[in-house]
């Protein structure tokens, strides 16, 4: 369940990542100077990173951190 959970969650963000809503637009702007495709990239980073902690923290192999 938990390898299944993964790859769905990566296929996902995989998906969201190619942003084929957003290639022409121009407007609107967010803050009023930020192009909104570039805003989502911002966003879709920040989340990115949050996905590969998350990854290093509960998919990370035990067998890799023995003492030796």
């Amino acid at each position: 369940m938990k390898l299944a959970l993964v790859v769905i969650t990566i296929a996902v963000f995989y998906v969201l990542h190619q942003d084929w809503w957003n290639w022409s637009a121009a407007r609107p702007l967010a803050f009023g100077f930020l192009p909104v495709g570039l805003w989502y990239h911002a966003l879709y980073t920040i989340a990115a990173a949050f996905l590969m902690a998350a990854l290093v923290r509960w998919c990370w192999p035990s067998g890799l951190e023995r003492d030796e």
